[in-house]
């Protein structure tokens, strides 16, 4: 049935086209015209340039003035840190509790007359590949394979991309070795150029979706209404049991076809090949994400590997294959096609994901860069909002305000924020270095300092707590690579401005200019 499965698919993908640029997949856009969605477009990098300009002439005629800005802004971000260390703090207290969980005896907690039976649900898993390493896919098949279920309840779609030599032929191989690990495997090969697209994640997994239901549903007949998707990243390591949590949690919850479900990021895959000196950035981002699941405050977003249902998927019409930014677009999408009636569950059973490398530090810089240019293309979703909210009459606006702010909230306190923060606390001090000397001990730069000083702090709790939960490592510590992780922890402001406000500024630059983005495949091992 797996071979068959597999002619199927792969008759529907042709693989003869153009060869694709070295380097990447380009996407390929008409001419621009003034649309709504370019002026939207605009936002992000136009408020970044907008504060350059104001925070260079209130620098010169202003100082005290911006001073006292710069502070209040920094006082909020050290605010947001504390929040999301307290968060974390939570988070790790929530894994440890899930870890536990009996997930058989918790469905007989849960069940109601309106559950559906725990045996009766299906996992279709999406893993888009374009020039990834057989060993990186084979680690995640290894990973999947180990899940209780794996062999009855869990198919596999492997999406190639038309665009890689030999990708179809990488598929038939994988199929062939791990086709007895699961229920079914599904491969497709994503055609290029196919008008109205870019090559991307989001393109891949909706080309990839859909040939997949066509085998899943119409041919061998399960129950769509039973069919749980997760969409994920090549290098993606699920937890041990989060598909038989998740097929408690699917069957049990009255809202499935309303719900995402999300679990916490953890750089933690080949953690101990990184460059030791992005290890704190690294353990940065998983602490956010983490915090962002856990924090009752805050809007959570699904994040590079998640999952929902087949129904909630079809009713939002499957990702679309225009954006980079897939999971928080099919998160939004899916919330406005459905008037607001949506929300994302947290699981509390953290999948470890790869994070960038690099030999040398230019290296290893030059990869976070290029990771975070693409992940900063989100941008374009401030953009897509304001249009549904303006749009759609449904949910109150309101509600999706509140989605608003969530969404431009990091994009343009990355952007913007960055310049007022940066550029601000310098500024005064080189146009007016006398007047400097005299409000150093004023209330705003104590303020200013203060602040500084906590984000500095719990960045550094944030590694202190990344530190003691990765994996154990293959072999002992060296002493270079001691001293350059420790040496990392004074030069995270500046590992910050390198890797995380310049490529966001450049790519929210590229968005305003409207110029399009170069996917590139980060280097991983």
């Amino acid at each position: 049935m797996k071979n068959i499965i597999y002619r199927a698919i792969h008759s529907l993908s042709p693989l003869r086209h153009p060869p694709v640029a070295a380097g990447g997949l380009t996407g390929t856009h008409p001419q621009p015209v003034v649309t709504w969605e370019r002026i939207l477009d605009v936002i992000p990098g136009g408020l970044a340039w907008l504060a350059l300009a104001g925070v260079s002439v209130s620098a010169w005629f202003a100082p005290r003035a911006l001073i006292f800005g710069v502070a209040l802004l920094t006082a909020y971000t050290a605010v947001r840190f504390a929040s999301a260390a307290a968060a974390a703090l939570w988070g790790i207290r929530l894994v440890r509790c899930w870890e536990g969980v009996d997930w058989r005896a918790e469905y007989n907690r849960r069940a109601t007359p309106d559950s559906l039976p725990a045996d009766s649900v299906r996992h279709l898993v999406v893993i888009p590949s374009y020039h990834e390493e057989l060993g990186i896919l084979r680690r995640a098949l290894d990973r999947l394979a180990a899940q209780p279920c794996a062999r009855t309840h869990i198919s596999v779609v492997l999406a190639m991309e038309a665009a890689e030599p030999g990708s179809a032929e990488k598929g038939e191989q994988l199929q062939a070795e791990y086709g007895a690990a699961f229920e079914h495997i599904v491969v497709t090969v994503h055609p290029q150029d196919i008008p109205g697209e870019i090559q991307c994640k989001s393109a891949n997994q909706s080309w990839a979706i859909r040939q997949a239901r066509q085998v899943m549903v119409d041919e061998l007949g399960i129950n769509a209404d039973h069919i749980v998707v997760t969409g994920m990243d090549a290098d993606t390591l699920w937890h041990p049991t989060y598909f038989e949590c998740l097929s408690i949690l699917f069957a049990t919850d009255p809202r499935r076809y309303a719900t995402y479900w999300q679990a916490p990021i953890r750089y933690h895959a080949n953690v101990w090949a990184t460059h030791p000196l992005m290890r704190p950035l690294h353990a940065t981002s998983s602490a956010w994400e983490l915090a962002y699941l856990a924090a009752p405050w805050w809007q959570g977003l699904p994040m590079s590997s998640y999952s929902l249902s087949l129904r909630l998927l079809e009713h939002a019409g499957y990702w679309d294959a225009d954006v980079i930014s897939d999971e928080w677009h099919m998160y939004l999408k899916s919330y406005f096609r459905r008037g607001g009636d949506q929300r994302l569950e947290p699981v509390f059973l953290p999948f470890l994901a790869s994070a960038t490398t690099g030999t040398t530090i230019p290296q290893a810089v030059k990869e976070r860069y290029w990771q975070t240019f693409r992940h900063a293309w989100g941008a374009r979703e401030i953009g897509y909002t304001l249009k549904q909210i303006v749009h759609c009459p449904q949910p109150p606006r309101w509600r999706a305000s509140l989605l608003l702010l969530r969404v431009a909230h990091d994009n343009l306190l990355a952007g913007a924020g960055w310049v007022v923060m940066f550029l601000g606390s310098q500024l005064p001090l080189l146009f007016h270095p006398a007047w400097t000397r005299t409000a150093l001990a004023s209330l705003p730069f104590i303020l200013f300092q203060v602040s500084i000083l906590v984000v500095t702090a719990l960045t550094i709790l944030f590694w202190a707590l990344d530190l003691h939960i990765r994996p154990p490592r293959p072999e002992p510590w060296t002493t270079g690579e001691r001293v350059l992780e420790l040496a990392s922890l004074p030069l995270i402001a500046v590992l910050t401005v390198l890797c995380v406000a310049l490529p966001v500024l450049h790519a929210q630059t590229r968005l305003m200019m409207g110029k399009s983005i170069r996917f590139r495949v980060s280097a991983k091992t």
